[in-house]
């Protein structure tokens, strides 16, 4: 079973992207092979950062636990709306308050827009973030346009093309996910061989 937390990054009043996550949340879990958990940042409410967690002599309890999360995890997604041409600052510092945690991980992006465009230039920004940070984002990205007309408020695609391409998506974050797990388990066995 995979570990694969859900970062939702963003905390703004009336926030679309919340459905999206839950929609997320659900097709993984429907695999059978994830645990998967929404790290919502509205409701982590992290404090500006002042320094990364592993420099913080006493961190929030906010940031350890997202901390631990991004740690324990197999993989993680990142599923975020497209403001002003670019991702959240919230979500920028959260990523930032983590370093080592990322290292190795692959990383799907989902991006939310009400426009026809999905976010896409939200998605090219956060695929340089995941690279620049060490993580591995797969090469599909999910980008979600009309969010407000494509996902009811409990998370049920309206739109039944969403299904199908999250299927398509998933399989990809677990075929990299999978092939990051046995090269690391390989790496182990050789330690310790």
């Amino acid at each position: 079973m995979y570990t694969i937390p859900i970062i939702l990054g963003s905390t703004r009043e009336g926030r679309l992207s919340s459905r999206v996550a839950t929609f997320i949340e659900r097709k993984l879990r429907a695999t059978g092979r994830v645990n998967p958990e929404i790290l919502d940042l509205e409701q982590l409410a992290l404090p500006m950062l002042e320094e990364r967690l592993r420099f913080l002599k006493d961190p929030p309890a906010s940031v350890v636990r997202f901390g631990s999360a991004i740690a324990a995890s197999d993989a993680f997604v990142i599923v975020s709306p497209e403001y002003s041409g670019s991702y959240p600052g919230v979500l920028k510092n959260a990523i930032d308050y983590l370093q080592a945690e990322y290292k190795r991980k692959p990383v799907g992006i989902v991006t939310v827009s009400g426009g026809n465009f999905g976010g896409i230039s939200a998605l090219a920004q956060l695929r340089l973030l995941a690279l620049t940070i060490g993580a591995y984002p797969i090469p599909s990205g999910f980008p979600v346009s009309r969010v407000g007309e494509s996902f009811a408020e409990d998370g049920t695609a309206t739109d039944a093309s969403y299904e199908k391409r999250a299927d398509g998506w998933i399989g990809e974050l677990l075929w990299l996910t999978e092939a990051v797990a046995d090269k690391q388990a390989k790496d182990v066995a050789g330690l310790v061989a």
